[in-house]
């Protein structure tokens, strides 16, 4: 299967089942069978998987893609091996980090309803000109993309976070902000948000947000 079949999705789903590492191998850059360079679409997701990572309280490292040809099994098992002892240092996903196992199940399930937002982003403004690993490793690594990324990412992941946790039931600003650590004045800034945008509102009656 061409690398870059794998999804953005598919990446954030096997950690949401608990995998402690996903690992990716691809065709050597440059030298894909495909006019589409599927490789070079595996290279971004692996970027952008690993910023959410990161931004959920994740470690990136947990995630890695290297490229070799169809004769280079000796490096497939190099790489295996590598990543496995990489992943065993590291520890048990979400345990190493210092959060549970809801907790990091809630927190990929919210970035997994973000998908199809991020597949839109990647087209509009994080597509790369160049078909180089140079020319990718620059883009995605460069300071003003991680800006980007936190405007992009940070509240459209913090308003999921907090829908997600209304399907539990109505909860006042004061319980949002302990139940998912956040200031109570970015949840009042999320919560107006989310109200314009018709996902909850609030009720006067319980002094409280519930879904719309």
């Amino acid at each position: 299967m061409c690398s870059g079949r794998v999804d953005l999705e598919f990446i954030l789903r096997a950690f949401a089942n608990g995998q402690d590492g996903v690992f990716i191998g691809g065709c050597m850059l440059g030298e894909c069978n495909y006019v589409t360079h599927g490789n070079f679409d595996a290279l971004a997701n692996t970027y952008i998987a690993g910023k959410i990572l990161e931004r959920i309280g994740l470690n990136p490292d947990r995630l890695r893609i290297e490229f070799m040809s169809g004769a280079d099994g000796n490096l497939l098992a190099e790489y295996s091996d590598s990543f496995t002892k990489e992943i065993k240092k590291i520890g048990p996903l979400g345990r190493s980090e210092g959060m549970d196992e809801k907790d990091v199940k809630a927190k990929l399930d919210a970035a997994r309803k973000l998908v199809p937002y991020m597949r839109l982003v990647e087209r509009e403004r994080l597509r790369v000109p160049e078909k180089s690993k140079k020319a990718y490793t620059d883009f995605f690594e460069s300071s003003s993309i991680n800006d980007l990324f936190d405007e992009i990412f940070n509240d459209r992941f913090a308003m999921g976070q907090i829908v997600s946790l209304l399907k539990t039931g109505p909860l006042s600003t004061a319980d949002i902000s302990e139940k998912l650590n956040m200031n109570p004045s970015d949840v009042s800034r999320h919560m107006i948000d989310s109200s314009r945008y018709g996902f909850v509102r609030y009720n006067t009656v319980k002094s409280c947000y519930e879904l719309a």
